[in-house]
């Protein structure tokens, strides 16, 4: 606490003179109550750890619902300069391609309050859910490797989607630099069947409604209505995704040796981006991602598929889609970087050449999940989310972690407590829904309010949930 420099209200640093090791100074975005959560695990320790990686430049950041991860912290960024700057799998996290994507359904909470029971009945048994949960799109080896070739263009290109929501989705849902031959036969054989699925964790599936309003114009641009009816989608690249950043890790450790790489944690186990075993990993990443990107499209066609059956309505827009745990090639000012967001979200502002042409003026829409029950929100990227290479938060943030939660929250009195206030709860499991339960995790709303004040993202509309599918 003695070395903590108070930048402003929000921002704190940690200045580069706290440990020898480091290269750059540590910031991160919080407020006095939540800097009190962030010392009660390691996520602090954790990102002045980040700021000793060969290549780091400018600062490592840490957003407001920072919390102790695999490595980096979870809500952790780093950006190395390349070539010759280090890629981390602890930088990027074991669910490569962790991400939220959400769906106008052009429809008010009036329009489908008498079927919400039938919609979350038909979402639960479309959009398998849990621990191993299998999809019904059986792939072939040929068909898989083109999935993490191609990412969401393959499965559209298969009548799983239409061609706008290509441009609704981070980097058009395909890394180009993906390459199948760098996945492992063991992360593929837990792929074949997975296309599809949402998994358990903190993952879901939710409808909801507009809640209030922040900015009428963005919200215009983007096709949000008060009263409005949303759908959103969070889950990764599954299994396949886990076991990548599995064999990338166990490969990396020795390799450090080879480069004369020394990390204070071995989580951080890291090799030059240009170097075989960096790109290798880089190219598995991306496939990974690739795969996520693709499970999160044919979600968005059975949200469709349940739509169309309960309520005969076919027209369901896609608003975007992003990834939080992803590392990425960007130029930021002269330098050509990559960027490590591990729990942290893209948020690029207007005129931004990454950004299709229907959000050049607006900036990308921000999707920010809240905690089951609570609100969720969109923002809009800024030119100010420079300042943090283009990165905000990515959801609320957890003070407590699911074995704790497990112990101490009881998951049929968090079902009955969200059925009280309205919300249809479908799932296999009362174990997940402790796991979960919303005093698992900090206050999204104080989460959000700091990241607009301080211009890192702008907030557009509240969503309250409906409805939500968890595994």
């Amino acid at each position: 606490m003695k070395d903590l420099k108070k930048i402003d209200e929000y921002l704190y640093e940690i200045p580069k003179t706290f440990r020898s090791d480091m290269r750059v100074p540590a910031r991160f975005y919080t407020d006095e109550v939540l800097l009190e959560s962030a010392l009660e695990d390691k996520s602090l320790e954790q990102l002045v750890n980040i700021t000793t990686l060969k290549g780091i430049v400018g600062y490592g950041f840490g957003m407001p619902d920072i919390h102790q991860g695999y490595g980096f912290p979870i809500g952790g960024v780093a950006a190395t300069k390349l070539p010759h700057g280090v890629i981390s799998p602890g930088g990027v996290g074991y669910d490569i391609n962790c991400g939220v994507r959400s769906l106008l359904t052009g429809m008010s909470f009036n329009d489908i309050k008498p079927y919400l029971g039938k919609i979350m009945d038909g979402l639960f048994k479309e959009v398998p859910s849990g621990v191993g949960s299998v999809g019904k799109l059986k792939l072939n080896k040929k068909e898989l490797d083109e999935i993490l070739n191609k990412g969401s263009k393959w499965v559209i290109e298969k009548g799983y989607g239409q061609n706008e929501d290509l441009e609704a989705t981070e980097s058009y849902g395909s890394l180009t630099e993906a390459d199948y031959t760098a996945v492992s036969k063991k992360a593929k054989k837990r792929g074949y069947n997975q296309v599809g699925t949402l998994g358990a964790g903190n993952h879901f599936l939710e409808v909801q409604v507009v809640n209030k309003i922040f900015d009428k114009t963005i919200a215009e641009e983007f096709g949000i209505k008060k009263d409005n009816v949303l759908v959103m989608i969070h889950c990764g690249s599954r299994g396949l995704g886990h076991q990548v950043a599995s064999d990338y890790i166990e490969l990396m450790r020795p390799a450090m040796d080879k480069y004369k790489i020394k990390v204070p944690d071995p989580e951080l186990a890291c090799v030059p981006f240009d170097s075989p075993e960096g790109q290798q990993y880089f190219k598995a990443m991306s496939a990974a991602a690739n795969f996520a990107w693709a499970n999160r499209q044919v979600i968005a066609y059975l949200v469709r598929k349940v739509w169309k059956d309960v309520l005969g309505k076919e027209d369901i827009k896609q608003l975007y889609d992003v990834a939080h745990n992803i590392a990425k090639v960007e130029i930021h000012g002269k330098n050509k970087l990559c960027v490590q967001r591990k729990g942290a979200t893209r948020a690029f502002g207007p005129e931004h050449l990454d950004l299709p042409l229907r959000y050049q003026k607006t900036g990308q829409p921000v999707v920010i999940p809240g905690s089951m029950g609570t609100s969720s929100y969109i923002l809009v990227g800024t030119y100010d989310s420079e300042q943090t290479f283009g990165s905000t938060c990515h959801g609320a943030g957890r003070v407590l972690s699911r074995t704790k939660a497990k112990k101490t929250i009881w998951g049929e009195d968090v079902r009955k407590r969200l059925e009280y206030q309205g919300i249809k709860i479908r799932s296999k499991s009362n174990v997940g829904l402790s796991e979960e339960a919303p005093e698992a995790y900090k206050d999204i709303d104080r989460v959000i309010k700091i990241v607009h004040t301080r211009g890192i993202a702008r907030k557009v509309a509240q969503l309250k949930p409906l409805g939500v599918i968890k595994g």
